[in-house]
């Protein structure tokens, strides 16, 4: 049996980001004659629950990474005030992505005013861990809510586009990077490795995330269906109509539900000119431009759009996920199980980290510490 969506929660924000309370509009998802918040009817299949999620589709207050953070925690509490379990963030959220941006390089060369773009830059990123990692993590803790974030990662002064997750409980569990920027992203992003795409098992389901167009990666989403994922979150900064197709067939080829969270952007959320300025597209802007348009967006295994997308401004979109539709879905397509053909096609993941200098004396030092505990 297939079910239909429960509901879809629709919040209008407010872009004006001092707002504190956005008002919350509930939009029934499209069964004219039914209850807005109609169960799905599980019967005693407690192997079978429904899940509540929320994407969020928001501006960074961008190069400043506090009110940013402020503006998580309102949007937070209001998807936790719905009863959503996990709420799913857009890429960059925390540090910004800097959309029509330059940073002053062509081929062999660099500007000064780039070079200051990137210091600024990289001053709005943050250390994974670090403080912006403790208040998210109490932020979810307050809200008992499982927390998918993207930032934008400092170490040392490299920076890559990566998403964070955190428990209902307060626990940060890790990180995914970004294994392949894409285009002029590579000029300010470095580049993941195996070692950081996580699944993580959790009471409401196995969890990961692909960023934007890593996701058209076949062997990386095989990767991560080979680690199960039931709830493979996208977040992205594309807002094209061809991106729903992607997260469809995602969504189809993985059995798994697919969450794709987008910012919604106008001019006006950037600086204003000249201190940033929309590369080769400026001079046709207003402040009320819509320079990323969102199209966030809930699907299920069997293909349904569950909420979304939206095309219409600052918004939380929601759906409640029955999880027995992944067993459903698998039944007819298991793309790493009786699906696969692994004598004829088969993957290796090196997914140890990729460290570009290793100290022999490190190692030293631990074949000691062992010898010590052993003797």
């Amino acid at each position: 049996m297939q079910t239909s969506p429960v509901a879809v929660a629709v919040a209008d924000i407010q872009n004006d980001n001092s707002n504190p309370s956005p008002h919350m509009s509930l939009v029934p998802a499209p069964q004219p004659d039914g209850p807005l918040f109609a169960e799905v009817d599980m019967g005693s299949d407690a192997s079978a629950p429904t899940v509540r999620v929320t994407v969020v589709q928001a501006s960074t207050v961008f190069y400043d990474t506090p009110a940013t953070l402020d503006k998580a925690e309102r949007l937070l509490a209001e998807a936790a005030d719905y009863g959503s379990q996990l709420v799913v963030f857009p890429e960059a959220f925390i540090g910004g992505y800097p959309r029509g941006s330059n940073f002053g390089v062509t081929i062999g060369n660099r500007t000064p005013k780039g070079k200051e773009e990137f210091r600024k830059y990289h001053a709005s990123a943050i250390d994974v861990p670090g403080p912006e990692i403790e208040r998210l993590a109490a932020m979810a803790g307050k809200f008992k809510v499982y927390l998918v974030m993207g930032v934008i990662e400092r170490d040392g002064y490299t920076l890559y586009c990566t998403v964070v997750f955190f428990d209902s409980q307060g626990r940060f569990l890790g990180k995914h990077r970004k294994i392949m920027p894409t285009a002029m992203e590579r000029i300010i992003w470095g580049f993941g490795d195996g070692s950081t795409i996580p699944v993580f098992e959790t009471p409401i389901g196995k969890i990961g995330a692909a960023i934007c167009w890593e996701n058209r990666m076949p062997l990386l989403r095989t990767a991560m269906y080979a680690k199960g994922i039931e709830i493979y979150c996208a977040p992205t900064a594309d807002s094209r109509n061809v991106w729903q197709a992607s997260m469809t067939h995602i969504a189809l080829e993985g059995g798994c539900f697919v969450l794709s969270a987008n910012q919604f952007c106008r001019r006006k959320d950037y600086p204003p000119p000249p201190e940033y300025l929309f590369s080769g597209t400026e001079e046709e802007l207003t402040p009320d431009s819509v320079v990323c348009a969102g199209g966030s967006v809930i699907i299920s295994p069997s293909g349904t759009i569950l909420a979304g997308p939206n095309y219409d401004g600052e918004a939380l979109i929601s759906a409640d996920l029955d999880m027995g539709e992944i067993a459903r879905a698998k039944f007819d397509f298991d793309v790493v199980g009786h699906y696969s053909r692994p004598e004829v096609l088969s993957l290796i993941v090196r997914d140890h980290p990729a460290k570009p200098v290793t100290f022999t004396s490190a190692s030293e030092k631990t074949e000691d510490t062992h010898k010590l505990l052993c003797s």
